[in-house]
């Protein structure tokens, strides 16, 4: 399946609106997984629609294979995105599950990559989405995605950046591979090395963002990603979000990757709720890029997409975000 009819009906209108954008404030949009709302999660149909509909940034989460190739995929598992049960039925783990770092890239690409949907019940996540088994698709390698996201950008005339995710770097580690050093060997030799190009890189684990930065060298922009914290994982992310915290990332890191609940927690006697991570974060010079913008998983104050963003970019003043929906994201920032 190659670019669909969505990218290039996007192509003139999307890309012609994205260059008469006004001059302001710098606010991103960053295409989680690709247009992930319209097409397969990561895929690299999904990066040029993404592409097309003008993200500022595309996003890629990469895991390692058997034979240490970075691949784009949200999980170390590939059970939830694949047919990979039907393929290679012997081939899972203890505990069940498929992973991606038991298969050398030939054999993952012999797998047929769809929606996301449940392992146990077969059953669409978002079931309003790209239809579970329809079309072709496969996984993408991290150089696949790098060389049609510069492909684009020369034959389009626009630049998108990336947005790689190293993925359970410690869990990596414990199978023997060093995913930090092959990420960053691999988009540096697509140029992504400085803070002058554009790549944010980010990873959920603050020891290994010290690593990355400290110890292996990275010179671009370098994003602390925060979860919720729970008992076993490597970093305090309560602790992360406190005042001191965050001036602890400021010394190696660029920007923060907060859930939406950790801005904004709702409301409380019809007042929005809102948290002073924002605004601690950008006391000590840090961007603030939550996730998850998604038109079809709204929290309960928000009416629509556009009334979410609202909130988030007007209201609460952060500097990009992650959305399912880039098209939609695009359109509220320009018409602001």
């Amino acid at each position: 399946m190659g670019i669909t009819s969505v990218a290039v009906t996007c192509l003139a209108g999307c890309l012609a609106a994205a260059v008469a954008t006004p001059s302001g404030p710098r606010r991103i949009v960053i295409a989680h997984r690709g247009a992930s709302g319209y097409l397969p999660e990561h895929t690299l149909e999904a990066v040029a629609v993404a592409h097309a509909m003008g993200a500022d940034y595309l996003e890629q989460d990469v895991v390692l294979t058997r034979d240490d190739v970075s691949v784009v995929l949200h999980d170390i598992h590939v059970d939830t995105v694949t047919d990979v049960a039907r393929r290679f039925p012997d081939r899972k783990r203890e505990d069940g599950r498929y992973y991606a770092i038991d298969f050398t890239l030939a054999e993952l690409k012999q797998l047929r990559v769809s929606e996301r949907f449940d392992p146990r019940t077969g059953q669409a996540v978002y079931p309003g989405r790209f239809p579970v088994g329809q079309a072709s698709f496969e996984i993408p390698t991290l150089e696949e995605e790098l060389q049609l996201v510069q492909g684009l950008n020369k034959s389009t005339g626009r630049s998108a950046g990336v947005y790689p995710e190293v993925k359970d770097p410690a869990w990596h580690r414990q199978q023997g591979k060093d995913i930090s050093r092959i990420v960053l060997e691999t988009i540096a030799r697509f140029g992504y090395r400085s803070k002058q190009d554009p790549v944010y890189l980010q990873c959920f684990d603050f020891a290994e963002v010290k690593r990355i930065r400290n110890d292996l060298g990275y010179k671009g922009r370098l994003v602390q990603l925060l979860g919720e914290s729970a008992a076993g994982d490597p970093t305090d992310y309560d602790r992360l979000r406190t005042r001191a915290g965050l001036a602890e990332v400021a010394r190696v890191a660029d920007g923060i990757g907060p859930s939406l609940r950790q801005v904004v927690a709702g409301r409380k006697d019809g007042a929005l709720v809102v948290t002073d991570l924002v605004k601690d974060a950008h006391a000590v010079g840090l961007e603030v890029h939550p996730y998850t913008f998604r038109a079809d998983g709204l929290p309960d104050y928000a009416a629509s997409l556009e009334d979410l963003l609202r909130i988030f970019f007007m209201e609460v003043g952060i500097d990009g975000g992650f959305t399912d929906q880039p098209d939609r994201a695009v359109v509220f920032l320009r018409s602001r």
